[in-house]
């Protein structure tokens, strides 16, 4: 039990914060969105989970690559992974009420097929009493910076909380407020390896309702795994450059699904030297390969299942390949697994909704605990 509120000297005693983040008030007693004092904490202090290189590595704390990455990767690689899809901060405290305030680094807050809350919210689960992590609440962000109470009227007792950051946004900073005189605890990003996970737009969470809700998150929940999301939408496409990167992490497994972004013939030239190049660089390291999920209009769209029968073709025969040479720790998911045949589970025909994504990771949970996940 926590036996008193953690202020700003004990929360800086130890902590390698810098210049920067003290100047944007880190831990300070301030008048919260409704007017009442609020003790603010910037994870910054304490880190969040989801990056898979050190804050000194990248050209913003919430970058998902490497500074070094920009020039390597194509452009569009680099763009999209200044989003903070995947990450979270973990905290435990008494607060009858959570608050947050961030700026988003865009002003495009919302997609045609998904909503402000999945793009650029912040999402709050906590621990219930058997430990399992449920949801809480979620911003509805309406500007760029966004200072709001996250939740009121808790009920009383100490919780560990879990906020992930926004999926198609990035952001300038991140802090969690709780009232004045409230117990509050940071709690340190987890040492254990974690799932990477690198594709598309899927991966990269589209287009679920809240950042909480794309299968790496609902995933590392099942698992009680770290998760690193390098998915960059529109371009997973199994590319050297980005493999690189890959090959610096240490996961428990690769997860490998671009498919959705790819074409036979890219997937034939690709998937195998990927493969090799991760396996060079982490010998012992599983790897999930996954095929793109199934059109849900594939049935009545001319060309549509010839694309998915192309590339899983494609992909099917470089499995069949690595297995012959010897290669072990390979997993594999078909593309039919991932959707439902009701086909009810997509925002637009190729985009999971929430029961899509749930229905992603009931696909991949089993293999991944086969693969020592």
């Amino acid at each position: 039990m926590l036996k008193a509120k953690l202020n700003r000297r004990q929360l800086l005693q130890g902590s390698s914060i810098t210049a920067t983040a003290l100047a944007m008030g880190a831990s300070t007693l301030a008048v919260g969105p409704q007017g009442e004092g609020v003790e603010w904490h910037d994870v910054q202090e304490w880190g969040v989970e989801g990056k898979g290189w050190a804050a000194e590595q990248t050209e913003k704390y919430f970058d998902r690559l490497p500074q070094r990455a920009k020039g390597e990767v194509r452009g569009p690689v680099w763009s999209l992974s200044r989003h903070s899809a995947g990450m979270l901060a973990r905290f435990r405290t008494d607060a009858n009420k959570i608050s947050v305030d961030y700026k988003l680094t865009s002003s495009n807050l919302a997609l045609p097929h998904m909503p402000a809350t999945g793009v650029s919210g912040v999402d709050l689960y906590a621990a219930d009493a058997a430990g399992q992590s449920r949801w809480v609440a979620v911003s509805r962000p309406t500007s760029q910076n966004v200072k709001t109470q996250l939740v009121g009227n808790l009920l009383p007792g100490e919780r560990d909380y879990t906020v992930y950051l926004p999926l198609y946004n990035g952001i300038e900073f991140l802090r969690i407020g709780v009232p004045t005189g409230a117990a509050f605890e940071p709690i340190a990003p987890r040492t254990a390896k974690p799932i990477v996970f690198y594709g598309t737009s899927i991966t990269h969470g589209a287009c679920a309702s809240r950042p909480g809700m794309p299968h790496p998150a609902i995933l590392g929940r099942r698992l009680d795994r770290p998760v690193i999301n390098l998915g960059f939408s529109g371009n997973g496409k199994m590319e050297r450059e980005v493999g690189k990167y890959l090959a610096e992490l240490d996961p428990v497994v690769y997860v490998i699904d671009c498919l959705p972004n790819m074409v036979g013939r890219e997937v034939a030239a690709r998937a195998e030297p990927l493969v090799r190049q991760l396996r060079k660089a982490r010998p012992k390291t599983p790897i999930l390969l996954v095929e793109d999920r199934t059109y849900a209009n594939a049935s009545f769209v001319s060309g549509s299942q010839k694309r998915h029968d192309d590339s899983r073709a494609a992909l099917k025969s470089a499995y069949a390949r690595l297995l012959a040479d010897g290669f072990e720790q390979i997993g594999y998911v078909k593309g039919e697994s991932l959707l439902g045949e009701d086909r009810d589970d997509t925002t637009d025909g190729s985009h999971p909704s929430d029961l899509g994504f749930y229905r992603h990771a009931n696909a991949m949970e089993g293999v991944l605990r086969e693969l020592g996940c």
